[in-house]
């Protein structure tokens, strides 16, 4: 199934989603190896393809580059730091964070200056306003009093018109003429004095000016206090730039510093988790020459069957019967099928004619049906199962997106899935050298007491078995019973 993935570059996102972590790892980067292989392959064949049919640049083609060369006759390179005048990291990123920090003290302070303008204006606004009503109180007392001194005016001309007739009369009235004179001498007492109140009021035009010119000069006075106020605005705002600007630049240094300890500390934990992940990978390569090693001597073993088997076959050319081997599971030839099944009928056919004539899933002790195996159950059924199991609990399903099978695994903090490939040779886990075994039963009793990763350390310790009745391979194993009527 790898090599037919790797000849297509192509997996379903189906069959994908089947694949543990570690075999997608391993698949990937198969696929990377063969990508890059590919391109190897590529590029060997432009270059011998250029070698023999060279090709010429066509005279007068623009946008050809040249490069300028230095005197050693290669092209002319400029690495930056490298020239005494040339400024280090450090220096040009401490330079970029002071311009950076004076930029944003300019625009808070910007933004201060138009606050402070905004707020002076709706001062001066105030204050126009102010006098406007101001003045115009003045001018209603001034227009008011106007008119009093108007209507004291016309009492004095009634009172000159009296004193005519009174004077007319004074031949004819001697009596009433003393009476009239104490009257009209008592009346003159009170004119007099609106005559003085008339003289006040006269002068107030002139009072009303100088209180203008008073008015005026105070607005002068106020104005050249605004102009004051706003100088000492921006020297504030000026001031308020520079510290701004320092402590931007404190806490860009403080910060680089943190960003530079934490790096640091980043950079031991790496180096702390690469020494791990290294030794790790010499034991798991300690393994797998463990695991080799025994390959090699089971294909020794499997060279000395051959000639004993060759050995025996030359005696029975000669007439002699050598005895029986012991009997095993009976070996079905595989059909060449597609990368994956298109349902769950055709999963179910391919165990019942390739799988279970060679007694997958029984138990070769107990002759029973083996424990750990179940039918043709989804991804989901089976976390179920797991879900209040303990650590190290295992079954093995059919699987319904791969011509083989899938081991469910109760881990720590989720559950995991191996994909179980199957060829003529035998069983092993996708991906490339994976230990091969002879039959499903065989790899499940191996990884018992060796872990399927080296990185998770996965045993398979408890067997869950079967929670429906009747069971889920129900239709696998178990013989359909058919229901006939005599007729």
């Amino acid at each position: 199934m790898l090599q037919q993935i790797l000849q297509e570059m192509y997996i379903d996102p189906e069959l994908l989603a089947e694949l543990s972590e570690e075999q997608k790892q391993v698949l990937f980067v198969k696929m990377r190896e063969e990508q890059v292989r590919r391109w190897k392959e590529s590029e060997l064949k432009l270059e011998n393809e250029d070698k023999k049919n060279p090709r010429k640049r066509k005279p007068g083609r623009k946008g050809f580059v040249k490069f300028l060369e230095g005197s050693d006759g290669h092209e002319w390179v400029w690495v930056m730091g490298d020239h005494p005048n040339d400024k280090n990291i450090d220096d040009i990123l401490e330079e970029e964070a002071k311009t950076e920090a004076l930029r944003k003290a300019e625009l808070e302070m910007e933004k201060l200056r138009q606050q402070e303008e905004k707020e002076l204006k709706v001062r001066l606004e105030q204050e126009q306003h102010d006098v406007e009503l101001a003045k115009k109180k003045m001018e209603e007392d001034i227009r008011r009093k106007k008119e009093e001194a108007e209507m004291y005016q016309s009492i004095k001309e009634a009172r000159i018109v009296a004193q005519r007739l009174e004077e007319e009369k004074k031949k004819e009235e001697q009596k009433r003429v003393e009476n009239l004179r104490l009257r009209a001498c008592k009346k003159c007492e009170d004119l007099q004095q609106v005559s003085d109140n008339i003289n006040i009021l006269s002068k107030a035009p002139h009072a009303v000016a100088k209180g203008r010119t008073d008015q005026s000069s105070s607005v002068q006075l106020k104005n050249s206090s605004f102009a004051q106020e706003r100088r000492v605005s921006m020297e504030k705002v000026e001031k308020a730039k520079r510290r701004r600007s320092n402590e931007l630049y404190v806490r860009w240094k403080e910060m680089r510093r943190q960003i530079e300890k934490s790096a640091e500390e980043e950079s031991k934990e790496v180096e702390d988790n690469w020494h791990y992940r290294e030794k790790q990978a010499k034991e798991a390569e300690k393994q797998m020459q463990t695991l080799a090693k025994r390959a090699r001597e089971e294909h020794c073993n499997s060279l000395r069957l051959t000639s004993s088997v060759i050995s025996a076959a030359s005696a029975f050319s000669e007439g002699v019967k050598p005895p029986l081997p012991p009997k095993s599971g009976t070996k079905v030839s595989r059909k060449k099928r597609s990368l994956r099944p298109k349902n769950k009928d055709d999963v179910v056919k391919w165990f019942l004619e390739e799988e279970k004539p060679q007694g997958v899933g029984i138990d070769p002790t107990t002759k029973e049906v083996a424990t750990w195996f179940h039918g043709v159950i989804s991804r989901v059924d089976a976390e179920l199962m797991l879900q209040s199991k303990t650590l190290g609990a295992f079954l093995v399903r059919v699987s319904e997106r791969v011509w083989g099978y899938t081991i469910s695994y109760r881990a720590e903090d989720r559950c995991k899935h191996f994909l179980i490939d199957t060829s003529e040779a035998g069983y092993q886990f996708f991906g490339a050298n994976q230990v091969l075994h002879a039959s499903l039963h065989e790899l499940i009793e191996f990884h018992k007491n060796n872990p399927i990763t080296v990185m998770g350390g996965e045993k398979l310790r408890h067997p869950v078995g079967q929670s429906k009745d009747p069971p889920d391979y129900h239709g696998l194993l178990q013989p359909k019973i058919l229901e006939s009527t005599s007729l």
